[in-house]
């Protein structure tokens, strides 16, 4: 009756929304407008300073620009505001060229003022989206040295320290950091030198496809087509996305025609979609893993022998097979798949027996209690559940605490659990730094250092060796030499046995009407722009 309620609840909005033509509410959405399904729990705010998570990314894309762009298809960094750019000898600057005759949806015109102001802005607010630019050195009280405008089309880039320039232009492809302002817009809307952040919290100052119209949290957000646009103008007129956080109602919905794309489908509605005529079902990978990660503030985990016997304690193959299909596939190594000198898959095995000796070893010959945190997402609680199982087989008695991801990724970020599994990793741009700066490298144990942003940091794994390992690896010119540092790295990372075990590469699926073209499935680089319907 709940599901039938909210399909009913779903269906009167479609039906009363300006977005709705009337006539066609319960037969197919209008030729120009595109309705999407997705789960909206994590979007919490659209300043892209403030932003965390890959659905409030996909949302921004359609707002904001950024200097340049991952290739959907190849992952070839591409330009987008910016036409060409060029590092200096050193490799301690980038120049940008600047698209000419580009305007903001406001009609301001986008100057490289706005790029040197947006990263300011996202430096010196220190929310989440600093962490990027943090990360890499770039500090507050230095931003008018690092984001320089020569002129109205030059950008220059100053780097604080050593690195690859290539990583940082890849890193500013993401929406948050990368997204380029409307400064004047921006600046007009401060209060009491908030640089924005409460206007733009529900509102948006881009020169992307599209304009942030309306969002009511947990309900729906509503784009309106960029008339400002600089590139070929978007089909869809208005993008509506729905929060309809139940898999059940999403399947209804696009099986009525009443959605056009539905992003959060449980495993159980897909498989039975693929069967349904005029329904398309795309699978892309996408960044990161699903994973058993332990905090080595608990001194159990602390013992490398418990954190090894963990590693058999997963059954691989059949969490993958009986739960993972269209979110994940069987991956143990620290990098995607595809990476740069990502090598060969470990081979894990569940091994119960083998588990045993190994806690024997550590001193825990009849196992112990502890927690397993996990978000209250069914694939996610179906994988803790069966890792449960396994655990106990040695005896690791795990009671489950479930939650939103404010409260269990809350905990992690805090320090302040045992067990959990997860999702993350890096990955967002394909260079192994990505996943090792994430997943591995943390400069500051210290609980005063709060480095939410490193996993490493997070889990209290801190290893000074393989820190040093990552930055020169990042710093080799010779791309032979550095595929073999890279190699050299992930080989040291399993001898350690690390904080945090993937047991599943994340891919993302997505359904939808299939006289709809130009969907981009991955999150990270979708955008709508480009979206088509054949009616």
């Amino acid at each position: 009756m709940k599901r039938l309620l909210a399909c009913a609840a779903f269906g009167a909005m479609l039906m009363t929304s300006p977005l709705s033509a009337p006539s066609a509410a319960w037969a197919e959405t209008p030729a120009d407008q595109l309705i999407v399904a997705w789960t909206l729990n994590n979007v919490l705010t659209m300043d892209p300073a403030a932003i965390t998570g890959s659905e409030t990314v996909a949302v921004l894309n359609n707002l904001y620009d950024t200097l340049a762009q991952l290739d959907p298809e190849t992952n070839e960094l591409i330009p987008r505001m910016a036409e060409s750019w060029e590092f200096s000898d050193d490799n301690m600057k980038v120049t940008f060229k600047l698209r000419e005759g580009v305007k903001f949806a406001s009609g301001n015109p986008l100057t490289a003022e706005d790029v040197a102001y947006s990263l300011k802005r996202a430096l010196l607010l220190n929310l989440p989206s600093s962490s990027n630019l943090k990360s890499r050195g770039f500090l507050p009280e230095d931003a008018d040295k690092y984001f320089v405008a020569e002129d109205e089309t030059t950008f220059v880039m100053n780097l604080p320290q050593q690195d690859d320039p290539k990583i940082l232009i890849m890193e500013l492809t993401q929406a948050g950091a990368g997204s380029i302002v409307d400064s004047k817009l921006v600046m007009e809307n401060e209060v009491d030198g908030d640089w924005g952040n409460a206007w733009l919290t529900n509102n948006s100052a881009g020169s992307g496809g599209y304009v942030l119209t309306q969002w009511r949290s947990n309900e729906y957000i509503i784009l309106t087509r960029n008339e400002n646009y600089w590139g070929e103008m978007p089909e869809m007129a208005r993008v509506l996305i729905r929060h309809l956080p139940e898999s059940q109602s999403q399947r209804l919905a696009l099986q009525q025609g009443d959605i056009d794309l539905a992003y959060s489908l449980a495993a159980p509605d897909l498989a039975a979609l693929q069967e349904e005529e005029g329904i398309t079902i795309e699978t892309v990978p996408s960044a990161g893993f699903y994973y058993l990660a332990v905090s080595m503030k608990d001194e159990r985990f602390a013992n490398q022998k418990v954190r090894e016997a963990l590693r058999y304690l997963i059954d691989y193959d059949g969490v993958n097979s009986a739960v993972m299909p269209f979110y994940g596939v069987k991956h143990q190594g620290p990098l995607n798949s595809g990476v740069f000198g990502a090598i060969e898959e470990p081979g894990y095995t569940l091994d119960v027996e083998k588990a045993k000796a190994l806690l024997a070893e550590a001193g825990y010959p009849d196992g112990f209690d502890t927690t397993l945190r996990v978000i209250s997402e069914q694939h996610f609680l179906d994988a803790a559940t069966a890792i449960q199982g396994t655990l106990a087989q040695a005896g690791i008695n795990a009671e489950i605490i479930t939650g939103d991801g404010g409260q269990i990724y809350g905990a992690m970020r805090e320090r302040n659990f045992e067990l959990l599994v997860g999702r993350g990793g890096g990955g967002q741009i394909p260079h192994p730094e990505s996943n090792l700066r994430a997943m591995a490298f943390n400069p500051d144990n210290a609980d005063e250092a709060k480095l939410t942003n490193y996993q490493g940091w997070r889990t209290s794994f801190y290893d000074e060796k393989l820190n040093d390992m990552i930055g020169t690896a990042l710093l080799e010119t010779d791309q032979d030499k550095q595929r073999a540092m890279y190699e050299e790295v992930q080989h040291y990372m399993a001898d350690l046995v690390m904080s945090i075990q993937p047991f599943s590469e994340r891919v993302v699926t997505a359904a939808y009407q299939s006289d709809v073209s130009g969907v981009i499935v991955n999150p990270w680089v979708s955008r709508f722009e480009g979206v088509e319907k054949d009616r």
